[in-house]
């Protein structure tokens, strides 16, 4: 009967746990489905277009998309949607794209021109917009010039005009006699249609027109006659056709700078960039048409001021243009499909470069997203969202635009419902170029698997001010678990948008909200988080912020004049809240130069500020004062102080001599402080002798002027100063310069240099040489040819006053000819050839170093100069280096009299970088400016007089002062650490720019990205090191990481953040100790943690029914078990006592191990002795790899519940049951227990409270390796025992280093920590040698964001800390009981070894010394048939009491 009854009430609870795992599947299903991202982009976007009056044009669109329907494509024009349903000459095509029939424009009717946007739309699901494209409608073809007959000379150039409209220059083509022209690099057509002859020949004459065509109608110019005639050998005047002018294109394209020069003799044209001489490279720049300059597949780098120079024997000319380069926009960052909850705040990202700096603005849906209180840009160019609610949903576009064109790139929003939680990663991208992400630091909700907690009660504002309210509540009456969160939704009143704040740490229950308006009501309710899900809403709470101080108002009507240079006249009005009478005003003003802001009392409304800087932006701003102190701001008014007239000459005036006629000045501007406004020029006046001075301007922006016209062999005198619009300021010392006594002969080529010299290095040769010994002949440049085994292969030209080249990118072990040819506008010298073989891959280079500063030959010279000396290079700051000399061909008064000057030259030390700079200065010093810091440079100097050069001087070298860093540390990484979840390693690089040596990094790190940088948690971090480990980190959270380098000077920039989400669960080993802890559904009544519900919270009334029903009949049956089974029991029980008592007065008879009575018969000791019990300090072991022991994880509650009613009959294990409590599971005993707040508990069996103990707990830094559920339900854990009697747990692990290598180890409360309930008497095995912790030496690590949780044991003192940087932990207080007295009876041995034979054998422990006896049983196969039944009753009182 007893067997019938079990097995119907086991079919029953199976049922019902089938029943009930269905309908929770059913809700689990429901609530973790989530919507995927969907594909949704523009394949081909529409793009700029120049259409045909008359003809047909197309703009393309088309979109893709996954969707069932396809997107429905609709166009903008001017951002106003086209109506195209009766349009019969506009429509769109099926694959998106406008078409036009025919395009309509005249004068006053232009319909189609305009700019145009495709919109591409899915039903319920969202729109994209394309980017803007313009359509242009190219004009009838008007001539503003026509060609007009000429005349050219053989050998000279002409030009043939034709210009039309802007728009048609692509259309224009030439002919000639009628006939079609064929262009080529001597005849090009320039960018307004002319057409520029060069080098003109008898075949070029003939009669020209132009012509443009395919615009619609063709349009032909007038015919022009050009004539050819001889040159006469007469001198003409030196002139420009063609002068460049500025242009504006962008980056790939190309340019053409047009020039054409004519005279006689024939010009020769250059281009400078800057200041530097343009050679021609590759095919990307080259000279065209005997001086245009074109220049393909331009970079940023292209824009400058470009020169060009013609120069014949007689004169120079020169014109300037200005080359701007623009680049498009470009996404540095894309914005990232999210998915969220309602009332979050989200931000989406965009990123753009551009030149001009691209504007950037947001759609939603194809419409524009307008900023308000809810929805913002951030960071110049990112959209943030305030609370979001459902309708947010759908497609956001990032749109960029500037001069050059515009991009758009877009994501997705899904805002997914409350129950379903949030990916913990992010899926595969569905979009190109598109990033999906969580929000970070969003909270998933998980899917109800449990009940979830009741709603937080007595929520109140703690703390009200102005502009935060501080808010505090008690943990919900039914909270369903311990380590409770919280989300704070809040809104303003009358907005239907909730934001919500989450605490910052499981238990914490307060939270203040900042950033909230004055004066102004705000609805707050809370919300509980359990490991089931978010659990019921508190009631609202309405609160109100206070008002402001009664402070002023702002001043209004600030405004600043300036009325003299130096001087700004300011003016307010009364604050129209003055909240009293106004006491006195500070006037705060900042020279925006410096950034300094400083301010000073002012009693009235008006105050004139004296001893300003000139020409200088200052900013002012007006802060009134009444009896409660300052009040409002006025918004900052910026004044710039008037310009003056410069207060210093221009610097560095050289003057150097280029023939018989002409002398080129340069100079550089006055300093900063001296300029006192824009220069607008430069006046330079100039004497012949001592006669007057005449003078000759430049633009503000040339820094040079050639002075030709000069008659032979004559001194002049030049002196320059800088002009602004006041006025012309200080002029330089007049200098001096006399012309040749005759030009440089150039009617033949140079002559052979007179030596050339190759020095290999693996993958370059130094060149280095020394001009011909005829220094009569006019040498322009130096013309360099190499290559393997020919030195025609390629040719580089150099100026005429270098010496030395390097050729870069040569193979190694290559043999190379070389050859060197001076030149002039004649032609090419006598070659001088060389050669050299590269050095092989393995060889090491050679330092540039001894060539460069090699001694110097000179050609012979009558009075040779002598380079300067005791030069001294003095440091003044971080970038700049001072660098003296002496010349010992001056007089003793060391004054510059003669038109020498003097060419400083500085290199640093780095291998990598042999750059040379070098400038020319008629001082006897100069301050080199913008050097790098903490960097090592060189500095030698020469001097030139005329014709005569002197050698390079002995260097001198000087260290630049170190200065902060001014680069964050890059290539910042974070990566979690293998098979340690809580455990990240970040690593980095140093900073490029150090500027100093690196003594230290900071690392920061928060959960928000947008906290202010005092409360990020902050690593301190040595400067050798560029990896930092950092541990005890909550899992599935997103971290924010920064890095900061400092030196001696100070700190430098923060790295850009770093984002990295910590895995969502542990690891394997420490998910099986999880899921060993968490098999108990019900705690002990030792433990204080409720019975959960098994029961999902959303079973419908019905099925409630059901299981009451279930539940009744379940216990009904159980109550008849306990009795027949009593009853059977006790039947039995006089029968088994008569047996065993004639068992044993048999054994007392024969040769038996055990002799004497059973009062002589002692059990075995399955006690501790609480006397002898000692914590004691762990001896330090020899053991290199030392470990630390733990206790070992003490058992559940659910291991001792079964066995209380199983053994009620039995008075001696009913009295050891009574002594035992319930215990934590074992995840209180992982290395997470300090971060959670709970330390693992020390329990003893005790019935009575004795005096308390302290010891100090030290948690392993990895938590103990798991028992599988077999072993924790079956066989006791290893205990380790010392000779003393005590015992300890060997569970720690030799990978994770402990956090104390000094500590005492915790003690084993009771020998069997994972034993089943059966077999608490089992004698312990024999411990193993213990090893004390030690440090890992790997990686410095540091605990992180450390959480506490309430205590879980009503019978354990302890002390609880958060764990923070730096920080020891405290002690914990663990109480020590003594053992209750056990009766020494036969009795109490038989039924331990009849539990002991009922239970399978546990697996053989490894061998151990010193073993300890077990006790033998007492005749236990007269107990076998007992205890089988005992052990099967057992069974299913375990499947009663421990189904769900």
């Amino acid at each position: 009967m007893a067997e019938r009854g079990a097995l119907s009430l086991l079919s029953l609870l199976c049922l019902t746990f089938l029943y009930t795992e269905t309908t929770a599947a059913k809700h689990v299903d429901k609530a973790s489905a989530v919507q995927p991202f969907s594909p949704f982009w523009f394949t081909v976007e529409p793009q700029d277009t120049l259409a045909i009056r008359g003809n047909s044009a197309f703009l393309n669109c088309s979109a893709h998309s996954d969707a069932a329907t396809p997107a429905h494509i609709e166009w903008k024009k001017d951002g106003t949607f086209m109506s195209l349903v009766s349009d019969e000459r506009r429509k769109i095509l099926p694959n998106g794209t406008l078409f036009f029939s025919h395009v309509v424009h005249s004068k006053h009717n232009k319909p189609d021109e305009g700019t145009y946007q495709c919109v591409a739309t899915i039903e319920n699901l969202g729109s994209i917009s394309s980017r803007t494209a313009r359509l242009s409608v190219a004009g009838m073809p008007r001539f503003a010039s026509q060609p007009l007959p000429a005349t050219a000379r053989l050998g000279d150039s002409q030009v043939m005009a034709c210009e039309v409209n802007s728009d048609l220059v692509a259309f224009i083509r030439w002919e000639k006699d009628r006939q079609p022209l064929e262009l080529s690099t001597r005849l090009i057509q320039l960018p307004s249609g002319a057409l520029v002859i060069s080098n003109a020949s008898e075949t070029d004459a003939g009669t020209y027109r132009c012509l443009v065509e395919n615009v619609g109608s063709s349009k032909l110019s007038d015919e022009a006659e050009l004539q050819t005639v001889p040159e006469t050998g007469e001198e003409r005047k030196l002139e420009f056709l063609v002068q460049p002018v500025s242009v504006t294109k962008v980056t790939d394209a190309s340019v053409l700078l047009p020039c054409v020069a004519t005279g006689y003799p024939a010009p020769r044209i250059s281009w400078m960039f800057g200041d530097k001489l343009l050679e021609e490279s590759d095919g990307r720049v080259e000279v065209l048409g005997g001086g245009s300059l074109q220049i393909s597949n331009l970079t940023e780098a292209d824009a400058g001021i470009y020169t060009c120079v013609a120069d014949n024997s007689n004169t120079t000319i020169e014109a300037q243009a200005q080359l701007t380069v623009q680049v498009p926009p470009q996404f540095v960052k894309r914005p990232a499909n999210i998915y969220a909850h309602e009332s979050m705040d989200i931000i989406f990202e965009c990123d753009v470069s551009g030149s001009p700096a691209p504007t950037v603005k947001w759609v939603k849906n194809g419409d524009a997203v307008i900023p308000s209180d809810y929805f913002k840009i951030i960071e110049d160019h990112n959209l943030q969202i305030l609370g979001l609610v459902k309708s947010d949903e759908g497609f956001y576009q990032c749109l960029a635009e500037n001069d050059a064109g515009n991009i758009q790139s877009s994501a997705q929003l899904i805002i997914l419902d409350p129950v379903v939680a949030l990916p913990s990663f992010p899926p595969p991208s569905l979009t190109p170029n598109t990033t999906d992400h969580v929000t970070p630091g969003s909270r998933g909700v998980g899917s109800p698997a449990g009940p979830t907690p009741s709603a937080p009660r007595d929520v109140v504002a703690s703390l009200v001010s102005t502009r935060f309210i501080k808010l505090t509540w008690r943990q919900p009456a039914e909270p369903h678990g311990d380590e409770l969160t919280y989300s704070l939704f809040y809104s303003q009143e009358g907005t239907s948008r909730e934001r919500v704040v989450n605490t910052s740490r499981p238990g914490e229950m307060q939270v203040t909200i900042q950033n909230l308006m004055p004066d102004t009501k705000y609805r707050f309710r809370v919300v509980a988080h359990n490991s089931n899900g978010q659990g019921e809403s508190s009631a609202a709470l309405k609160v109100a912020t206070q008002a402001e101080v009664q402070v002023p108002g702002p001043a209004p009507n600030l405004q600043g004049v300036s009325n003299t240079p130096t001087s700004v006249s300011l003016s307010w009005d009364k604050p129209l809240t003055g909240n009293g009478e106004i006491l006195s005003y500070k006037l705060y003003y900042t020279d925006k130069s410096v950034g300094k802001e400083q301010d000073i009392d002012v009693d009235g409304q008006s105050y004139s500020m004296a001893g300003l800087k000139k020409n200088t932006e200052y900013s002012f701003r007006v802060v009134a004062n009444n009896r409660h102190g300052p009040g409002v701001s006025t918004e900052d008014v910026v004044v710039r102080t008037l310009s003056d007239v410069p207060s210093a000459p221009p610097q560095n005036l050289t003057i150097e001599v280029q023939n018989s006629k002409s002398i080129m000045l340069r100079w550089q501007p006055p300093p900063l402080s001296g300029q006192n406004g824009k220069i607008t020029g430069y006046k330079i006046r100039y004497r012949k002798g001592s006669r007057r001075s005449e003078s000759e301007t430049t633009e503000g922006t040339q820094l040079y002027k050639l002075m030709d016209g000069l008659e032979h062999g004559t001194e002049y005198s030049f002196r320059v100063s800088a002009m602004t619009v006041n006025g012309t300021g200080p002029a330089t010392e007049w200098m001096t310069a006399e012309t040749f006594e005759s030009d440089l002969d150039e009617s033949r080529v140079p002559d052979q240099p007179s030596s050339l010299h190759v020095r290999p290095l693996v993958n370059s040769i130094v060149v280095s040489w020394t001009p011909p010994e005829n220094q009569d002949i006019m040498v322009r440049g130096y013309a360099i040819g190499y290559g393997i085994g020919s030195p025609h292969a390629q040719t580089i030209k150099v100026d005429y006053k270098q010496r030395y080249f390097t050729i870069e990118n040569l193979d190694p072990s290559s043999h190379y000819v070389i050859t060197l040819k001076a030149f002039n506008n004649v032609g090419e010298g006598i070659p001088v050839y060389e050669s050299a073989v590269t050095r092989a891959q393995s060889d090491p280079d050679v330092d540039l170093y001894d060539l460069l500063h090699a001694p110097y030959t000179p050609v012979p010279d009558p009075l040779p100069m002598m380079p300067p000396v005791g030069v001294q290079a003095s440091v003044l700051s971080h970038d700049t280096i001072k660098v003296t000399w002496a010349d010992n061909s001056l007089p003793k008064s060391q004054k510059v009299t003669d038109n020498r000057y003097y060419t400083v030259r500085w290199k640093t030390n780095i291998p990598a970088n042999t750059k040379v700079k070098m400038v020319n200065t008629t001082n006897l010093s100069y301050t080199v400016p913008d050097l790098k810091p903490n960097t090592l440079y060189e500095f030698s100097v020469m001097v030139t007089k005329g014709r005569r050069v002197s050698t390079w001087s002995m260097t001198a070298q000087g260290t630049t002062f170190e200065t902060t860093p001014s680069s964050a540390p890059k290539d910042v990484t974070v990566v979690s650490k293998e098979n340690k979840p809580r455990t990240i390693i970040v690593n980095w690089q140093p900073p490029s720019e150090a500027n100093g040596k690196i003594t230290g990094y900071i690392i920061y790190y928060s959960t928000d990205v947008n906290a202010v940088v005092h409360d990020w948690v902050i690593e301190p971090v040595v400067g050798n090191r560029l990896t930092h480990q950092i541990q005890e980190l909550t899992l599935d959270t997103t971290y924010y990481f920064k890095i900061q380098a400092r030196n001696s000077k100070g700190m430098g920039p923060m790295s850009e953040p770093v984002q990295f989400r910590t895995p969502k669960s542990e690891s394997s080993d420490k998910m099986a100790n999880d899921q060993a802890s968490n098999l108990t559904p019900n705690m002990g009544p030792s433990g204080n943690q409720p019975p959960r519900d098994p029961v999902p919270p959303r079973i419908k009334d019905g099925e409630n029914h059901i299981l009451v029903i279930v539940i009744i009949i379940s216990v009904g049956a159980f109550t008849i078990i306990v009795v027949v089974v009593g009853a059977f029991l006790c039947t039995r029980r006089t029968t088994s006592h008569q047996k065993k008592k004639r068992a044993a007065s048999k054994s007392s008879n024969g040769s038996h191990k055990y002799k004497g009575n059973s009062k002589d018969l002692k059990p075995p000791d399955l006690w501790i002795h609480h006397e002898r019990l000692e914590l004691k300090p762990m001896d330090k072991s020899p053991d290199p790899n030392p470990v630390m022991t733990e206790t070992p994880i003490p058992r559940t509650s659910q291991d001792i519940t079964p066995a209380d009613s199983g053994l009620e009959s039995n008075p001696h294990l009913q009295q050891r049951r009574n002594s035992y409590r319930g215990h934590e599971s074992e995840d209180s005993m992982s290395t997470l227990a300090g971060r959670r707040g709970m330390r693992p508990k020390m329990m003893m069996p005790f019935d009575a409270q004795p005096p308390q103990q302290s010891v100090r707990n030290t948690p392993s830094s990895e938590p103990a390796p798991p028992a599988t559920a077999s072993s924790q339900a079956s066989c006791p854990s290893e205990i380790l025992a010392d000779p003393e009697g005590s015992y300890h747990g060997s569970t720690t692990t030799e990978e994770e280093p402990s956090y104390s290598s000094n500590l005492p180890p915790i003690r084993s409360a009771h020998p069997h920590a994972h034993a089943h309930p059966l077999k608490s008497f089992a004698v312990p095995a024999i411990p193993a040698s213990s090893h004390p912790s030690y440090e890992s030496p790997a990686l410095p690590s540091t605990p992180l964001l450390t959480q506490t949780g309430p205590p879980t044991h009503p019978h354990v003192v302890k002390t609880a800390s958060i764990g923070t940087l730096g920080r020891t932990r405290t002690p914990m207080v663990v109480t020590v009981p003594n053992a209750p007295d056990v009766p020494e009876t036969s009795k109490m041995l038989e039924d331990v070894d009849s539990v002991l034979a009922s239970l399978p054998p546990c697996p053989s422990p490894a061998p151990r010394s010193n073993p300890v006896p077990l006790p033998q049983s007492y005749e236990p196969d007269e107990l076998t048939e007992e205890m089988a039944h005992l052990e099967g009753l057992m069974k299913d009182l375990n499947a009663i009491t421990t189904a769900p």
